[in-house]
C-alpha cells in the first residue's frame, strides 16, 4: 500500500511542476508578445473545446451503455429467476464498475493524465479493503450463501450455537429468529465456514424417544405399550408414506439401574416438536398406569448394630 501511495504522491508532485512550468512559460509569452499570446491561447482554447465536446459524447454514450447492460442484466436475472439480493448486488458491482471506467475514459479525453489517478484509486482500495477485510469476508460470505443457498428464508436452521427461523439474508448478515422471539444477527463469514444444520430442507423427520423403566418391567407388555401410544396418533406416519418408515420400539440398552427402550417414530417437519411433547405426556402419564415405573436414582444402606 505504502508503494502506491508514494507513486501516488510523486505523480501529484509532477504534475504540479508541470503546471507551474506551464504557467511561467504562458506569463514569459505574453509578455514576450501578447498578440502571439492571445492567438495561441484562442487555439488552444478552440482545441480544448473540441476535447470537451468529445469528452461529452464519449460520456453520454457510456451512460446509455451502462444503462442497457442494466437492463439486460435485470431481464436475465428475472428470466432465471435470480435471488433479488444477488441480482442487485451483481447489478450494483458492474454499474459502479463501468462507471469508473467511463470516468477515467472521459477525463483521458480531455487530456488529463490519469495514471496519478490510477495510483490514488488502487492505493485506497487496498486501505479500505484491509480496514474492512472483516466486512469483506461477511460479504464473501453472503455471495456464497446466496449462491448456493443452504438455507433460505423460512428455514428453521442451528448454527454457532444458534437455532430458529432464518427471517432475512442480506449480503454481510443473516437474521435468524429463535423460538422465544429473540433476533439474532450472524456474520455471514460465520455462518459460511461452520456446519449449518437445516431441519426445513426435507418435509419428513424422524423423532426420537428414550423411556427409562425400572428392572423387573415385563419388556414385550412394555414395547407393545408404548406401540400402541404412538400408533393411537395420527401424526405418526409408517413405511406407506414416501421416504418415512416404520415405527419402531427396542429394547435398547441394560443400565446400571434401569432399562432403556428406544422409541422411532416418522412424522412431518411441521409436527415435529408438537408429537414430541404430545407423546412424552402420554408417556409419563399412561406408563405407570399400567404398571410401568420409571426408574430414579436410589442407594440402599444398611445400618448394623454391634452389641
Amino acid at each position: 500500500m505504502s508503494l502506491y501511495l508514494l507513486q501516488a504522491a510523486e505523480e501529484v508532485v509532477n504534475i504540479a511542476d508541470s503546471l507551474k512550468t506551464t504557467t511561467d512559460r504562458a506569463i514569459m509569452a505574453f509578455k514576450d508578445d501578447p498578440n502571439v499570446f492571445f492567438r495561441d491561447l484562442g487555439n488552444d482554447a478552440l482545441q480544448f473545446a473540441v476535447k470537451v465536446v468529445a469528452a461529452l459524447l464519449i460520456y453520454i454514450l457510456g451512460i446509455w451503455i451502462i444503462r442497457t447492460v442494466k437492463r439486460i442484466l435485470r431481464r436475465s436475472f428475472e428470466r432465471k429467476k435470480t435471488e433479488q439480493t444477488v441480482a442487485t448486488f451483481v447489478s450494483s458491482l458492474v454499474s459502479i464498475s463501468l462507471t469508473v471506467l467511463l470516468i477515467i475514459i472521459t477525463i483521458s479525453t480531455l487530456g488529463v493524465n490519469t495514471t496519478s489517478l490510477a495510483a490514488v484509486l488502487a492505493a485506497g482500495g487496498m486501505a479500505v479493503g484491509m480496514a474492512l477485510s472483516g466486512t469483506v469476508q461477511n460479504f464473501a460470505g453472503g455471495i456464497m450463501i446466496l449462491i448456493f443457498k443452504p438455507f433460505k428464508v423460512g428455514d428453521f436452521i442451528t448454527s454457532n450455537g444458534v437455532s430458529g427461523t432464518v427471517t432475512a439474508v442480506s449480503m454481510v448478515s443473516t437474521q435468524i429468529r429463535t423460538v422465544d422471539n429473540r433476533i439474532i444477527f450472524i456474520p455471514n463469514g460465520d455462518l459460511s465456514n461452520s456446519t449449518v444444520d437445516n431441519y426445513s430442507v426435507n418435509s419428513l423427520r424422524r423423532v426420537d424417544w428414550v423411556v427409562n423403566v425400572e428392572y423387573g418391567s415385563d419388556a414385550d407388555a412394555c414395547i407393545a405399550l408404548l406401540t400402541k401410544i404412538l400408533k393411537s396418533d395420527e401424526r405418526v406416519l409408517d413405511a406407506s408414506t414416501e421416504g418415512a418408515a416404520d415405527l419402531q420400539v427396542l429394547l435398547s440398552s441394560l443400565n446400571d439401574k434401569d432399562i432403556s427402550f428406544a422409541v422411532r417414530a416418522w412424522t412431518k417437519s411441521e409436527n415435529y416438536w408438537n408429537l414430541f411433547f404430545d407423546i412424552n405426556l402420554r408417556i409419563y402419564k399412561e406408563l405407570p398406569m399400567n404398571g410401568f415405573y420409571f426408574a430414579y436414582p436410589q442407594m440402599n444402606v444398611t445400618i448394623s448394630q454391634k452389641e
